[in-house]
């Protein structure tokens, strides 16, 4: 986690509600209908746990998403809140790329030489759709992530269309077969829209159930390290939340003046 001091908190909101401390285990809690409630006293408690007062935070990492509206907003208010009130760096960090990362550094292993690994990372964006973004392999862990479709939203019979122009296209310049793992939340209830990919005669799919963060002892410090990161290179994103879609609420039209007969 070079580029920044510690202490460091992690809070995220994208799915659940997660709050940690790098290297220290993490307060999860996946209950949509609570979370919101349950984070400030989760952010107290992974604070006393380690023996530390809010004024001794030096950085704040907070997760842009994305995700639906209401919990991923939350969070990001709560870590504005709290660096405006302690003085902490405030970071913003999408989910995606320490998702690829994760997932990379799990399978990487299981891949021939001769065959590319790609990752497909998504998050679910409710209404039959998912967040995604496609990397290709992260060569040197600390460079930048090279995402060879960006961040989007879409419909996974969508997604599998993409993908397969976006594979037939490496093919073309000799990139050879590929194994590409799908991670994240939201992975394993389209499975029978992944299968379409599987008939692919050079892709092998692996589907990969759940995020990174649920990993409560490297979840955090994972993206906390693509945070920092980032902002040692100047990368630093606006601490804004990534919804991808437009809001449901629109502006009422004015209403019509109707002329009064005396």
């Amino acid at each position: 986690m070079s580029g920044t001091d510690t202490p460091l908190l992690v809070i995220d909101t994208s799915y659940g509600s997660t709050v940690g401390l790098p290297e220290r285990e993490s307060c999860i809690e996946t209950d949509s209908r609570s979370h919101v409630e349950r984070l400030q006293v989760n952010i107290a408690k992974v604070m006393d746990q380690a023996g530390l007062s809010a004024d001794d935070l030096k950085t704040i990492v907070v997760g842009l998403g994305p995700a639906p509206f209401t919990g991923l907003r939350s969070g990001i208010v709560t870590a504005k809140a709290l660096a405006f009130a302690t003085g902490a760096r405030l970071l913003g960090q999408d989910i995606l790329e320490p998702q690829a990362r994760y997932a990379y550094s799990r399978f990487k292993q299981q891949v021939k030489d001769h065959t590319r690994l790609l990752v497909l990372a998504v998050n679910d964006a409710r209404r039959r759709q998912l967040y995604y973004r496609l990397f290709d392999d992260f060569g040197d862990p600390e460079a930048p992530a090279r995402p060879l479709i960006e961040m989007s939203i879409d419909y996974p019979a969508a997604i599998c269309e993409t993908i397969t122009a976006i594979t037939e296209e490496q093919e073309s310049l000799d990139q050879g077969p590929a194994t590409l793992v799908i991670s994240g939340h939201g992975a394993g209830r389209y499975a029978d829209q992944w299968e379409r990919l599987g008939k692919h005669p050079d892709i092998r799919v692996v589907l990969d159930v759940g995020s990174f963060l649920e990993d409560r002892n490297r979840g955090t410090g994972l993206m906390a390290a693509c945070a920092c990161r980032r902002a040692q290179q100047g990368l630093i994103d606006p601490v804004e939340p990534l919804y991808l879609r437009r809001p449901d609420v629109s502006v009422p039209n004015p209403l019509k003046h109707v002329a009064v007969q005396s």
